[in-house]
């Protein structure tokens, strides 16, 4: 273990904002800062890790902006680090179920070194085989924040919970080319669904269409939605996966069939809007018999966890799931990684790469 000091780099929030999207060196911005790994005090049952991947997500936006979209976990303390999920590996512990080595997964802090509580080191330990696990396959460690972390489980859960899909029904998907789309369109595929999406450029149409074998996919930056879903699926929509709220829904809703499932997992058409989208075709799902349900993945956990990694695990070896991911290099590029992913610069799922393992 090193006893001189080491870049410890961070994101820190600085500001609270109302309207439009954060500001760097205003509302967040970069410090640099230092760490003496050998010196760093740990309390009982802590662990200071290493970051190696850091999940960039766009929810993350609501825990920044003072709104009427809150977020479950409320707004980020001015001079805080930024938080999300993250990849990590133990440099130095004082808990005796973590050793200097042990892979972790969980939040963690906009920077390059973090000590982890002891109550998120006990969360995490279920993590530490499946992470193994996955290196043992030649899967990518980064794989764990996108198909095999938080976007992959909220597809997996979200779809069965509440979409409870039947082989030959139809399936839309918003956002078909995020992190959580891709996955939701793939599962859906491999059950036997019609899979139609829709994303924001040709070049994701492409990708949706090609790689991933949806059925349809659409720009909705060149056709009206609610029309070309009428084209597309005139025997109507079964499963609604809905990240996106606002208009989409609204034109989605008369294409849905009786007892269709709107699976809400995200409503980025209100994180940056200054008034709330007011739905006008609501009143649609009474005589449909639909059901529109949010849900928190990781109230979901204990259920699924153990099926998901196991299917999807399988499924990858067996080359039967693709994963799109968009690596930004760089601690000290990560607000600027946020925003390109806010505006759609690319995509697939978005990590910042701090460090090698």
């Amino acid at each position: 273990m090193s006893t001189s000091e080491v870049s410890n780099n961070a994101v820190i929030y600085t500001k609270v904002f109302e309207t439009g999207l954060p500001v760097i060196n205003e509302h967040f911005k970069v410090v640099e800062r230092k760490i003496n790994i050998s010196s760093t005090k740990l309390e009982k049952d802590e662990i200071l890790v290493k970051n190696l991947y850091i999940s960039l997500d766009l929810f993350i936006l609501t825990r920044m902006k003072s709104s009427d979209v809150k977020n479950y976990l409320g707004l980020f303390p001015i001079g805080s680090v930024l938080e999300s999920g993250c990849i990590s590996v133990v440099v130095k512990s004082n808990n005796d179920q973590w050793k200097e080595g042990d892979l972790y997964s969980g939040t963690s802090g906009w920077e390059e070194y973090t000590i982890i509580s002891p109550e998120a080191a006990k969360q995490a330990l279920p993590f530490k085989q499946y992470l193994k696990n996955s290196l043992d396959n030649g899967i990518p460690l980064s794989y764990s924040l996108g198909i095999l972390g938080m976007p992959g489980m909220t597809a997996y859960v979200g779809l069965d919970m509440i979409g409870k899909p039947k082989k030959g029904e139809t399936i839309f998907i918003s956002t078909a080319a995020g992190g959580v789309g891709q996955v939701v369109g793939q599962i859906a595929k491999l059950k036997g669904l019609k899979v139609v999406g829709s994303t924001g450029n040709d070049t994701k149409v492409n990708y949706l269409i090609n790689e991933l074998k949806f059925d349809h996919a659409i720009n909705y930056k060149k056709v009206d939605i609610g029309q070309a879903l009428k084209e597309i699926c005139p025997e109507g929509i079964d499963i609604f996966f809905d990240s996106v709220n606002g208009e989409t829904l609204d034109k989605v809703l008369p294409n849905l069939n009786e007892d269709a499932r709107v699976i809400s997992c995200g409503m980025t058409s209100q994180y940056n809007s200054e008034s709330v989208y007011g739905i006008k075709n609501l009143a649609m799902i009474i005589p449909k018999s639909i059901l529109i349900q949010g849900f928190i993945v990781f109230r979901h956990y204990d259920k699924y966890h153990d099926s998901f990694q196991k299917d999807m695990l399988q499924w990858l070896k067996e080359g039967k799931l693709k994963y799109k991911e968009n690596i930004i290099d760089g601690i000290e590029n990560a607000p600027q990684g946020f925003l390109d992913l806010y505006n759609s610069k690319g995509f697939g799922k978005y990590a910042v790469k701090v460090s090698d393992l």
